[in-house]
């Protein structure tokens, strides 16, 4: 499963309160960050790591599986190529016992 199809797929509800979260720290740090009036440096260098912070989690969120609800038939895929190397590691691969 590569990237796309990753943030395509359904996001366990877990992970969606905690993407709302990452937005939301996100937000209020970056209109700290750009306030038009002269905060303290400190304040500034916090809500910059927390727009970090901010960012990872809803990254990291948003690629979260639930693997439950995946289609029978992605998991019937699976199978098969499990079972295909499970066959090749066995000695019961045609292509290995014919040569």
């Amino acid at each position: 499963m590569n990237v796309v199809e990753r943030a395509k797929a359904p996001t366990p509800k877990f992970f969606k309160i905690l993407r709302t979260v990452g937005l939301t720290l996100l937000a209020i740090s970056g209109s700290v960050i750009a306030a038009p009036i002269v905060l303290p440096a400190t304040v500034v260098t916090v809500a910059g790591y927390l727009a970090v912070a901010g960012g990872v989690i809803s990254a990291i969120s948003q690629i979260t599986v639930d693997t439950s609800t995946m289609d029978k038939q992605d998991k019937g895929v699976d199978e098969g190529i499990l079972k295909q190397v499970q066959d090749k590691n066995s000695g019961r691969d045609p292509e290995i016992n014919s040569g």
